[in-house]
């Protein structure tokens, strides 16, 4: 049987330390966007920048860590993976929608209403923009999370006592990162990926992180993420950037 990292004993940060040192320099996450043209691509280096910023905002910034949560309401995207990255890094354990009293909440302004104001903790909107753009207008009660990144340092070691048996994904019961990152092994082995893969991702069919960020992780695969995918598109896309899996939900 095909092993990947991820097997026993692993935490998410040790997921990526390993894709980034078989070659920092390769584009890690690529992201399109067909409704707007965008194309964005982060190589292992610069998606590391981010994780760092994001874990540096949240424990230097706003002083969480170890123990503390985190609602994240985003859909994929390449700044997800560096808000949830940032997030395990940091030692928060992360959640969704059904997640109470977070102690940091990360949400697209276009998302955000009356209920988001009475989150206790801090509070941050995504645009989700073109090339990282900040908001054209930033909701009351939240700082926008680019702007406020941005300032933060762009290295950041994750804390020494995060372990495998710590909480990675809040929940009655939680699931700890060995678990998510053995989740992430399967996960990876059932999609057919394998080391060095350049995988093709819908966002739009495969919206769970661990289909679009943890599975190619876990698998040492890099990543093309596609939101609002032209069909048409596709063929040319495959060629152009080298796509050795393609998880799209089309014919061939």
């Amino acid at each position: 049987m095909r092993r990947f990292a991820g097997n026993s004993g692993d935490t998410i940060s040790q997921l990526l330390a390993r894709a980034l040192a078989t070659d920092p320099t390769r584009p890690i996450l690529t992201w399109y966007d067909d409704a707007t043209g965008e194309r964005i691509e982060l190589s292992g280096t610069t998606l590391d920048n981010w994780v760092a910023k994001t874990a540096n905002l949240l424990v230097d910034g706003a002083g969480l860590g170890v123990g503390d949560r985190a609602a994240v309401l985003l859909p994929p995207h390449w700044q997800t993976a560096a808000v949830l990255l940032g997030c395990w890094a940091g030692g928060l354990a992360v959640g969704g929608d059904d997640l109470a009293d977070p102690d940091v909440l990360f949400i697209t302004a276009d998302r955000v209403d009356v209920d988001q104001l009475d989150v206790g903790g801090e509070r941050y909107a995504l645009g989700l923009g073109p090339l990282g753009a900040p908001l054209t207008e930033v909701p009351v009660g939240f700082g926008d999370y680019i702007v406020e990144v941005r300032g933060h340092g762009d290295h950041f070691t994750p804390y020494a006592e995060i372990g495998p048996s710590d909480t990675a994904v809040a929940g009655a019961p939680g699931v700890t990162h060995d678990e998510l990152c053995r989740q992430a092994a399967d996960r990876a082995t059932a999609l057919g990926l394998r080391g060095g893969d350049r995988v093709l991702i819908d966002a739009a069919a495969h919206p769970e992180a661990l289909d679009w960020l943890l599975a190619p992780l876990a698998a040492n695969a890099t990543v093309v993420l596609c939101g609002r995918l032209d069909p048409a598109r596709v063929p040319a896309r495959v060629a152009d950037e080298k796509i050795t899996v393609s998880l799209t939900g089309l014919p061939g």
